[in-house]
C-alpha cells in the first residue's frame, strides 16, 4: 500500500509534509521520533488504514518537511504544527500515537486538546528518560555529524544505521536509509534532519540545561495528568530510553485511563525492531 504525499502548511509558515495511507474513517495521526521521517510507520501503518484515515507528518526538520532557520524547534512549536496541519486536513477529533520526541509532543497536543481526542498512544517516551539512551543517542548523532555529515553512498549509511539501530529489521534500516538522506550536487549525501536541531541546548550553560530539562519533566508529568481519553504506553522491553518505573508510573499512577503494553525483542525503535509484536499491541487497543 503506497501512501500519498503532500505538502501542508505548519506554523511559522514552514512547509510540512504528509503522508496519507487511507481518507476514511476516525483519523489516526503518526508523529516520528527524532532523527526518523514519516516511513519509520510503513510497517504499521497499512494495518490499521483499513479501519482508520491513517496519516503520518514528517516533524519540522525532519524528512521532506522544511529546516526552521530560526531553529524553532522547541516542543510547543511541534505542537502548532500539529494544529496547523490537522486543521488544513479538515481533521477534528483523532487517535495520536507518538514516538520518542513525537511522543512528547503528541502528549502536550493532547492536554492541551482534550476534546480532540479520542486515544493516545505514547511509545517509548515520557516526562522523563533513562540517560543511557540520551547519552547513546547524543554520541549516534555526533557521529553522523563528524567532518561534514557526508557520507559517500547509501549503503554507506546504511552500515551506520546497523549499529545504531542493532535490533531493526534489515527492511527498516534499507527504508530509514533510503528515506533519510539527500544527495547533494557534488554525488554525496547528508541526512535529511537538521544538523541544528539540537543547536540552542548547545547555547546554553550545563546547569540551564538541567534547569530547562527539569521544566520539560515537570510540565509533561502535569500533561499526563490531564488527559481523559484512552492512552496506551508503549515500551520496548530492553529500552534504554523509557525505564520500567516511569513507564508504570504513567500507566498506572498518573493516566486517568492508561494501560501498558511492553513490546518484546525491541528497544527504543519498537516498530522498526519487532513490527509484528508492535503492531499487536497497537492493534488491540485501536482496533479492540
Amino acid at each position: 500500500m503506497e501512501p500519498a504525499s503532500k505538502r501542508l502548511e505548519g506554523a511559522d509558515g514552514l512547509a510540512i509534509h504528509v503522508l496519507e495511507w487511507s481518507r476514511e474513517g476516525v483519523p489516526l495521526v503518526l508523529l516520528h521520533g527524532f532523527g526518523n521521517d514519516a516511513h519509520i510507520w510503513d510497517d504499521f501503518a497499512p494495518t490499521v488504514a483499513p479501519h482508520y484515515r491513517t496519516v503520518a507528518l514528517d516533524l519540522r526538520g525532519h524528512g521532506d518537511s522544511d529546516h526552521d532557520a530560526e531553529r524553532r524547534y522547541d516542543y510547543e512549536s511541534h505542537v502548532r504544527d500539529v494544529e496547523q496541519v490537522t486543521a488544513a486536513l479538515g481533521i477534528e477529533r483523532m487517535v495520536l500515537v507518538g514516538h520518542s520526541f513525537g511522543g512528547r509532543v503528541s502528549t502536550l497536543f493532547a492536554a492541551a486538546h482534550p476534546d480532540r481526542m479520542a486515544g493516545l498512544v505514547i511509545v517509548d517516551a515520557g516526562p522523563e528518560l533513562d540517560p543511557r539512551g540520551t547519552t547513546r543517542i547524543a554520541l549516534d548523532v555526533q557521529k553522523q555529524n563528524s567532518g561534514d555529515g557526508s557520507v559517500a553512498s547509501v549503503e554507506e549509511y546504511e552500515r551506520f544505521l546497523v549499529h545504531a539501530y542493532p535490533a531493526a529489521t534489515p527492511e527498516a534500516i534499507r527504508r530509514m536509509a533510503r528515506h533519510g538522506l539527500r544527495e547533494r550536487d557534488d554525488g554525496r549525501f547528508v541526512r535529511k534532519t537538521d544538523p541544528t536541531f539540537h543547536g540552542r541546548r548547545g547555547d546554553l550553560t550545563p546547569e540551564e540545561i538541567e534547569a530547562a530539562d527539569r521544566e520539560t519533566s515537570a510540565a509533561l508529568w502535569a500533561a499526563l495528568a490531564e488527559i481523559a481519553c484512552p492512552t496506551l504506553v508503549v515500551r520496548g522491553a530492553a529500552s534504554d530510553v523509557l525505564s520500567p518505573d516511569v513507564a508504570d508510573r504513567m500507566a498506572e499512577e498518573v493516566l486517568r485511563d492508561g494501560r501498558l503494553a511492553v513490546v518484546p525483542r525491541s528497544s527504543h525503535s519498537v516498530m522498526t525492531d519487532n513490527p509484528k509484536g508492535f503492531d499487536e499491541a497497537l492493534s488491540a487497543f485501536v482496533l479492540g
